[in-house]
């Protein structure tokens, strides 16, 4: 089946310093038809969505799950106050991509140097190619919970699936299809509700802020904060930004240079939505294994499989068929964003021409990263290795990578030679640096825990 596609983005020159960040002019001081017509187009609706509910994936819901059955309602804080942090992190990457008119590693190469460039890149696509096979074991073995099929058929299907979605459907199509199975981890509010939560320590964990200065506390709490602003994020969302453009005709880079204030502002709105409600479904994950699993002392939880599986009996069949369904919808919108995301990276590290929106056969190298790193995912669920463990050296990775990542987020969205006269305000600025200064904490954490 043909799709129609723009045309692809591939390696631009670099344009002029003073015209980044602004609308281009006709000389007179007044803009040009073209680019009034662009000043009135949007951003689609729900590109902040995807980016949320792709942070809750199998890999976060598991997290999520374990701290609600070790700790109980006292980790329900954890939601709001990493709330704000999400915000920031999606919101200067969809910053980036809109004002720069790139994605963020085609950023990182025309404007910082390439010992910076290179070793970002390795530890982003070691981190994305891990989580992604280890979400497809995980989606596989939530399958199980409700539908006994074997799990090597289930992980082959899965890439199949994906795949084919990739290589076939239009930008618009798999963009339209993420939105949807967002809608997949509503299925948590439905457990957290059949688990029936008591209201005082559920209020008292989201309002009173518990620590315990215990090895394990500090490393739940450690990888509930790496995994709620993994890397992929950053990448995916300004990534998406230049595809919406693109799907609005704006093909070369410099058409897509500035942003007016209407587009910030509809963007800012977005990834609001988008990040309360991955906020909202990791407090309802907590919430489920805290009101059920921890009340039965069934602590010894590492996988969203295990907390389905552990569900059923004490909040009902129901209740452990909709958790794992949650992964498992959900899975068919991360495991694409990572694998994707990987490719974005390195086609646009390396010069190539990459884009959903081109047909395989004009972006061959990017599609085939695609499939790379699709099926060294798949291997991985093959050569006889617990998903776990690959899961828990992607947390690792990530850890360590996402820090400098935010890092250079946060210098680029303040570079005038970037951002022209967008660069970050006073509040978003504070924000900024406080999410950044708590991700380099957090990762120090998880090398305090490691040493306690």
């Amino acid at each position: 089946m043909a799709r129609a596609r723009d045309k692809v983005a591939g390696p631009e020159s670099v344009p002029p310093p003073g015209k980044i960040g602004t609308v281009p002019t006709d000389g007179s001081g007044h803009q040009p038809a073209a680019a009034g017509r662009r000043r009135g187009v949007f951003r689609a609706l729900g590109l902040g969505l995807i980016t949320g509910a792709a942070d809750d994936d199998c890999s976060a819901i598991g997290t999520y799950a374990a701290a609600g059955a070790q700790a109980g309602p006292a980790f329900l804080w954890t939601a709001p106050v990493t709330f704000p942090m999400m915000f920031a992190v999606v919101y200067l990457s969809a910053k980036l991509g809109q004002v720069s008119g790139r994605g963020l590693f085609h950023a990182i190469r025309d404007y910082l140097p390439r010992w910076v460039l290179y070793p970002t890149l390795v530890g982003v696509l070691i981190g994305n190619t891990i989580e992604a096979g280890a979400d497809i074991g995980g989606m596989a073995a939530s399958v199980d919970v409700f539908l006994p099929v074997p799990f090597q058929v289930v992980v082959i299907g899965t890439a199949l699936v994906i795949l084919t979605l990739q290589f076939v459907g239009s930008y618009t199509l798999i963009r339209n299809a993420f939105r949807w199975l967002a809608l997949a981890l509503l299925a948590y509010v439905g457990a957290a509700v059949l688990a029936r939560p008591e209201l005082g320590p559920v209020l008292a964990g989201t309002f009173i802020p518990t620590i315990h200065f215990s090895a394990d506390f500090l490393a739940l709490l450690v990888a509930i904060i790496g995994t709620s602003l993994s890397a992929y994020l950053y990448t995916w969302q300004s990534n998406e930004e230049v595809e919406e453009e693109i799907s609005h005709g704006r093909t070369q880079l410099s058409q897509r240079i500035g942003a007016s204030d209407e587009e910030l502002k509809h963007s800012r709105r977005d990834v609001l939505f988008g990040m309360f409600f991955s906020n909202v479904i990791m407090y309802f994950i907590i919430l489920a294994t805290g009101s059920t699993l921890f009340r039965a002392g069934q602590n010894d939880i590492n996988t969203a499989a295990d907390a389905a599986q552990a569900l059923r009996p004490l909040a009902g069949d129901a209740a452990g068929v909709l958790f794992a369904l949650g992964v498992v919808g959900v899975g068919f919108l991360a495991v694409p964003v990572m694998t994707t995301g990987a490719a974005y990276d390195l086609a646009q590290t390396l010069g190539w021409k990459y884009g959903l929106h081109a047909q395989p056969r004009e972006a061959k190298k990017f599609y085939a990263a695609i499939a790379l790193f699709t099926l060294i995912g798949v291997g991985m669920n093959f050569i006889g290795l617990n998903p776990m463990h690959f899961l828990v050296w992607s947390g690792v990775i990530q850890g360590f990578s996402t820090p400098p990542l935010m890092l250079l987020i946060m210098l680029m969205t303040n570079n005038r030679r970037i951002m022209g006269e967008r660069v970050n305000g006073r509040a978003i600025n504070v924000l900024g640096w406080v999410t950044t200064g708590a991700i380099f904490a957090a990762t120090l954490g998880l090398v305090v825990s490691w040493l306690m």
